[in-house]
C-alpha cells in the first residue's frame, strides 16, 4: 500500500506494515522531552501516579523558556526537575543550552524518520529534517515517559509544491508568511503537510526550520520536508543512531494538493493578533515601532544572525527603539562571538541575551509593555503572547532594517536618518478574575447551561495566558480562564459548574499547555463544543477526561447564552432543550471514550 511520509514514519514506529488516515496507533518514541514550564507538571504526574521511566536514555529536560532562571516560580520548577533528573538518570539541557527542539537536531538526538514528543507546541519543527515531532501536554508526556510510546491518530496528508524561484530579498520567513496568508489558521487544521518543488529542495536546514516551525500557526500537525543530501549528511555527522530517511511513495494518496508560485512571493509582515493576517511589507511601511526582536525557534539560527549582522554593521538602532537578539542555542551564540557578530550587534546598540526561547515564552527578553509596538522574528503575535503591546511578525532582515529606521521597512529602504516619534499613551491594567468551584460529576449524557463564545481561532494564550504557566495547582487555574480574550475577561466570574461552552473553529490553537484545558475543569465547565479543535488541545482534553465535542454545524446551531443543552457523547447528538433543535456531532472514538470513562490517561 502506497504511503505518505507521515504514514511511513508512524507505520515504522508502530510495528505496522502500512497505516492509513484515521488509524489510531501506539507510536514508539525515539525521544521524549519536557521543558522547564511543563517539566514540573510532568514530574508531578509521574510521582502522583506512581509511574516509572521507561528509558532514561531517551528522556530529556530542556530549560529553554526561562534560561535565566530569573522568575522565582520557574526557578523552583527547574530545581524540582533537576532533582528528579538526578534520581532517575535523565539528562538535563540546562539554562545554558538553548531551545530544546534545536538542540535535539544539532546534537543528533533526532534524525530523519525519528519520532519525538515535547511539551513544546513547536516540536513539529522536526519536520525540517523529515522527522515526526509533536507538542503535547504534561499528561501526554508523562505517559510517554512511562510507557515509551503514545497513542496517535494517523492524519491525512496535504502536498504543497513551490514552483518558481523566489526573489533574492525573499527570506524563508516570507515564504511561510505568504503560505499563512494563503491558507490561514485552519485550512490545514489536522493535516500533515509535505513540501515539494525545486525551491524546497534547495532550502538549507535553517530555512526549513523557519517554515516547519510555523506549522502550528497554520493548524497543521506538521510540515515535512523530504530530507536532502545536505540534511542527511548534517544529521549523519551528529547522530549515533543509524537511520534510513523516509520519502513518500510516488502514488501516495493526499487529501489535497496545491501548487504555489514562489516567484510571486513578496516580503511580508503579519499584523498584530494573528500570524495568518500577513500582508505585503510595503502596506505597513512607515509604521512607528518601539522595539524589535530577532530570535525564537523560528528565526534564531546562524543564518538569521548573519542576515541581521549584515544590515546592522556600521549602523545604529534608532533612538528610542530597543532591539533584542537571542540566538536559539548556545552553540550559535558562541559562533556569533567567534565570528564577531556579537560585536556588530553591540556596536549597533542591540541587547544580546543568552540562548533560549526569549519573548515567545514570556520567560526571557522580548516582552513588550502596554502601548508598545514590536516587530518580531518570532512565530506568534497572539494578544498578550509577547507582552501587553502589539506585535508584527517579519523576517530578521525586516526586523533589523526597521530597528535602524525606527519604523517598519525593508533593508532596501532604510532611510539615511532614523525617524523620531512621540511616546504613546499608557494603557491601564485589568483586574484578574476570581476563582470558582471545581468540575461537577461526569456522565455519558451531559446537560448544562450554554455559554456562547462565538470566535474562531481562539488560541491558548487567550484561554490561559503564559504568565500563569508556573501554576501547578488546578484549583488556582479557573480564575484565569479567558482573561486574555477580549470581551470575555469576566468569563470566570460569570460561569457556573455544569456550563457548556459553545465556540467556533480551531479552538485551542497555539501552545501545548495543559492549563488551557485544566482551567475549565477547575471552573466546573462540563464540556466544550466547537466546530473544530487545535490538534494538541484536543489530545490534552481527551487525556484529562474532559469532554470536547466536535460539531461542524456548531456555527449554524442557534444557541443563546442560558439555553439548556443536552449532549450524548456516544450517539453524537447535541440538543437545545430550550428551542427543541438537535444537531449531529462527532461521537467519541473508542480511545476517547475509554479514557473518559476511566477518568484520564493514567487510569488506562
Amino acid at each position: 500500500m502506497a504511503m505518505t511520509m507521515i504514514e511511513k514514519i508512524l507505520a515504522n514506529h508502530s510495528g505496522q506494515e502500512s497505516v492509513r488516515p484515521g488509524d489510531i496507533l501506539d507510536i514508539g518514541l525515539d525521544a521524549r522531552i519536557a521543558r522547564d514550564f511543563g517539566g514540573a507538571n510532568v514530574v508531578k504526574n509521574i510521582l502522583d501516579n506512581g509511574l516509572t521511566i521507561h528509558d532514561p536514555a531517551k528522556t530529556l529536560f530542556t530549560f529553554d523558556c526561562n534560561p535565566t532562571g530569573s522568575d522565582q516560580k520557574y526557578a523552583v520548577n527547574q530545581h524540582l526537575c533537576r532533582q528528579f533528573a538526578r534520581g532517575n538518570g535523565i539528562k538535563v539541557y540546562d539554562i545554558d543550552s538553548g531551545i530544546g527542539t534545536h538542540i535535539i537536531i544539532d546534537e543528533g538526538i533526532v534524525y530523519p524518520s525519528a519520532t519525538a514528543v515535547s511539551t513544546d507546541s513547536h516540536a513539529n519543527i522536526l519536520g525540517a529534517i523529515g522527522a515526526f515531532g509533536q507538542g503535547m501536554g504534561d499528561m501526554d508526556i508523562a505517559a510517554g515517559w512511562s510507557k515509551g510510546k503514545v497513542w496517535f491518530k494517523v492524519p491525512e496528508s496535504v502536498k504543497i509544491t513551490l514552483e518558481g524561484t523566489p526573489g533574492d530579498d525573499i527570506a524563508a520567513k516570507d515564504v511561510v508568511l505568504n503560505m499563512l496568508a494563503r491558507f490561514g489558521a485552519n485550512s490545514l487544521l489536522g493535516y500533515s503537510v509535505e513540501i515539494y518543488g525545486e525551491t524546497a529542495e534547495k532550502m538549507t536546514l535553517d530555512q526549513r526550520i523557519t517554515i516547519s516551525s510555523m506549522a502550528t500557526e497554520m493548524g497543521a500537525i506538521i510540515i515535512l520536508f523530504p530530507p536532502s543530501r545536505e540534511i542527511i549528511d548534517y544529521c549523519s555527522s551528529r547522530s549515533k543512531t543509524a537511520f534510513s530517511p523516509v520519502y513518500a511513495d510516488k502514488d501516495a494518496v493526499y487529501a489535497e494538493s496545491f501548487i504555489l508560485d514562489a516567484g510571486a512571493f513578496t516580503q511580508m509582515v503579519a499584523r498584530p493578533g494573528a500570524p495568518h493576517d500577513a500582508v505585503p511589507a510595503d502596506s505597513v511601511s512607515g509604521l512607528k515601532i518601539d522595539s524589535g526582536f530577532i530570535g525564537s525557534c523560528t528565526n534564531g539560527r546562524m543564518e538569521d544572525m548573519h542576515v541581521a549582522a549584515a544590515i546592522l554593521k556600521g549602523r545604529k538602532v534608532a533612538p528610542g527603539v530597543v532591539l533584542k537578539i537571542v540566538p536559539s542555542t548556545d552553540r550559535i551564540w558562541k559562533q556569533c562571538l567567534e565570528t564577531g557578530l556579537i560585536d556588530i550587534f553591540k556596536k549597533a546598540g542591540a541587547l544580546v541575551s543568552n540562548a533560549g526561547c526569549a519573548g515567545c515564552a514570556a520567560g526571557q527578553v522580548g516582552q513588550n509593555g502596554p502601548g508598545e509596538v514590536t516587530v518580531s522574528a518570532g512565530n506568534r503575535n497572539f494578544p498578550g503572547k509577547q507582552g501587553k503591546g502589539s506585535v508584527y511578525l517579519a523576517s530578521p532582515a525586516v526586523v533589523a532594517a526597521s530597528a535602524v529606521a525606527g519604523f517598519i521597512t525593508t533593508a532596501e529602504k532604510i532611510p539615511a536618518r532614523a525617524a523620531e516619534f512621540p511616546a504613546p499613551e499608557k494603557i491601564a491594567a485589568q483586574e484578574p478574575a476570581k476563582p470558582r468551584a471545581q468540575m461537577s460529576e461526569k456522565s455519558e449524557v451531559i446537560e448544562g447551561r450554554a455559554r456562547v463564545v462565538r470566535r474562531d481561532n481562539i488560541d491558548t494564550d487567550m484561554i490561559f495566558h503564559n504568565r500563569y504557566l508556573a501554576i501547578t495547582d488546578i484549583r488556582e487555574m479557573g480564575q484565569y480562564a479567558f482573561d486574555n480574550l477580549s470581551g470575555f475577561e469576566d468569563f470566570a466570574r460569570n460561569t457556573s459548574p455544569g456550563d457548556i461552552v459553545i465556540t467556533g473553529r480551531n479552538f485551542g490553537s497555539g501552545s501545548s499547555r495543559q492549563q488551557a484545558v485544566d482551567c475549565f475543569i477547575s471552573l466546573g465547565v462540563s464540556a466544550i463544543v466547537a466546530e473544530s479543535f487545535g490538534a494538541i488541545y484536543e489530545r490534552n482534553a481527551i487525556n484529562a477526561a474532559f469532554p470536547v465535542v466536535s460539531c461542524s454545524a456548531a456555527g449554524d446551531f442557534a444557541v443563546s447564552d442560558g439555553d439548556r443543552l443536552r449532549i450524548d457523547l456516544l450517539k453524537g447528538e447535541i440538543s437545545n432543550l430550550t428551542t427543541g433543535r438537535t444537531v449531529s456531532s462527532t461521537p467519541f472514538s473508542r480511545v476517547q471514550f475509554d479514557i473518559y470513562r476511566k477518568g484520564g490517561i493514567f487510569q488506562l
